[in-house]
């Protein structure tokens, strides 16, 4: 009987230790679930069992909407998800998706996401347009300020976390999310925004140099172009100083992962076999 029972207790542990966190995926902009399927269906070869919610919210023009407009949405699907995993969590955010992701996270100071994979996504701002030109074609990055500092500008996802390092008087007059959602712009959500972040036991950013769409790269780990369009490093940055959403605490307690892959396109990161396996299912636990 003993034995019966020891073999019981055996294969519980096993089987635990087998079980991963369920993960949530988003996707980019101007595309929707089915360019996460290949990301999705992988996930699941290597580790059996595993629940994946590919979120559908936003999808292809979509996408364009309000930046808050669409993390308010976000917020409560990754809510509901967690609700239903007293365990825990993973949420995994790719380009856009990865900044909205983020400021959903945010904004649930009691979420239970443990580890949340931000892949190759502008959390500190976007300056460049090549994504852009499908559009707006003739959109420039010296003048695209123009449109995006103005009320019909900030109606856009982009508009919402387009940094243009010339005009940062203009970026924190008139931009309504991304200098708020950094906390670079003080609001009645700063003390929460700091919060949620806090709560990770795991930031994991993940970008590359050969990226060619997030502009600078350096963005996907919160480092960017200064006014002669330097790009500074992250720890030398006034949102790491001031610790104003946490990153210094993370990075002091070993939570906060920073991961720089080369050649690897912007379109080729939740596509490609060997990538994922390097970059993301390491963090899938």
């Amino acid at each position: 009987m003993r034995l019966v029972n020891l073999a019981i207790i055996c294969s519980f542990l096993i089987a635990t230790s087998l079980a991963y966190k369920p993960v949530v995926i988003l996707h980019g902009i101007l595309s929707g679930a089915e360019s996460m399927s290949f990301l999705e269906r992988f996930i699941q070869a290597l580790h059996p069992n595993t629940t994946v919610y590919n979120c559908d919210k936003f999808s292809g023009w979509n996408s364009l909407e309000n930046a808050w407009w669409q993390v308010v949405q976000i917020r409560d699907y990754i809510d509901q998800i967690g609700r239903l995993h007293a365990e825990g969590i993973i949420v995994l955010g790719y380009s856009q998706g990865g900044l909205l992701a983020r400021a959903a996270i945010q904004s649930l100071p009691n979420h239970n996401v443990k580890t949340f994979i931000s892949l190759s996504s502008p959390q500190a701002g976007q300056y460049g347009t090549s994504f852009l030109h499908l559009i707006f074609p003739d959109l420039a990055a010296k003048t695209a300020f123009e449109l995006f500092y103005s009320r019909v500008g900030q109606h856009t996802s982009v508009g919402g976390y387009w940094n243009d390092p010339h005009k940062q008087s203009l970026y924190m007059k008139y931009s309504e999310f991304l200098p708020l959602v950094n906390n670079e712009k003080l609001s009645s959500n700063s003390t929460i925004f700091k919060a949620g972040m806090m709560r990770l036991n795991k930031l994991v950013l993940i970008g590359g140099p050969n990226d060619g769409v997030i502009t600078p790269w350096q963005s996907s780990h919160f480092s960017y172009y200064n006014e002669t369009l330097d790009v500074v490093p992250f720890y030398e940055r006034k949102i790491y100083a001031d610790d104003s959403i946490g990153l210094k605490t993370l990075f002091e307690a070993g939570k906060l992962i920073i991961i720089v892959k080369p050649n690897v396109h912007h379109l080729t990161w939740h596509r490609s076999h060997k990538v994922i396996k390097q970059v993301i299912m390491p963090y899938l636990d």
